[in-house]
């Protein structure tokens, strides 16, 4: 009974998040989509209650690899769902499910700004593991669409040094399909500790000496917590 009840306990604390058994290739041909949910502070706990029933619900749907839903450590009214998908019809079929119907039209209401929907593919990714973290960074890096090659390589210097420092659980480089100079990149960490020694690595200052000259808007950082 002892073991039963911890069981339980166990599968009541657990993130609404899901990373099935998938291949390094499968991280490469999936389809990814990020998107940003702004609500009014008042709304934001009825967001996350929300955002963890859809998360619940696309659990079952067919050809995902992983549903994360993440909450801004301030401003707290913003969030942000990291998906991965088998492949394209796989999330048009998951979009157009009753579950996401309802999650938009639930959350109408509450938003101060439209829904942002970000459907990308792999630049260059980890694989996909069930192993989570305690801190999550999401950077939107947007250069002038001739550099879009140049920040290519430098993500991709950056990225290959970043798996290897202490903390780091995942380290994502995602490209927006429809302007293909927007990249995403969705860093998880073991805590704040280790992301903070991140920042100030070599790697990391070499990569923001790279950018400075491309970029085509503010460095846009954030950091979240995993609901």
């Amino acid at each position: 009974m002892r073991v039963f009840i911890h069981v339980m306990l166990a599968m009541v604390v657990m993130p609404l998040a899901v990373t099935p058994q998938a291949s390094a290739q499968d991280a490469e041909q999936a389809a990814y989509m990020v998107t940003y949910v702004e609500v009014t502070p008042a709304a934001k706990g009825q967001a996350a209650t929300l955002l963890r029933q859809l998360a619940a619900a696309s659990l079952k749907d067919a050809g995902l690899l992983r549903f994360e839903i993440l909450q801004r450590t301030t401003p707290s009214n913003q969030f942000v769902i990291l998906e991965a998908w088998k492949d394209e019809p796989a999330l048009n079929a998951h979009a157009a499910a009753a579950h996401a119907k309802q999650f938009r039209e639930k959350v109408g209401p509450l938003l101060i700004a439209p829904v942002d929907d970000r459907l990308s593919v792999a630049t260059t990714v980890s694989p996909l593991t069930p192993a989570r973290g305690s801190l999550y960074v999401v950077t939107h890096v947007d250069v002038s669409p001739p550099n879009r090659d140049k920040i290519m390589v430098a993500l991709k210097a950056l990225a290959d040094p970043t798996r290897k420092d202490a903390g780091n659980v995942r380290f994502d480089v995602l490209q927006q399909k429809s302007r293909t100079n927007h990249f995403t990149v969705a860093e998880v960490w073991k805590d704040q500790k280790s992301n903070d020694a991140h920042e100030i690595a070599a790697h990391t200052k070499d990569f923001r000496v790279a950018l400075g000259p491309l970029t085509g808007a503010l460095y846009d950082q954030r950091w979240y917590k995993p609901l």
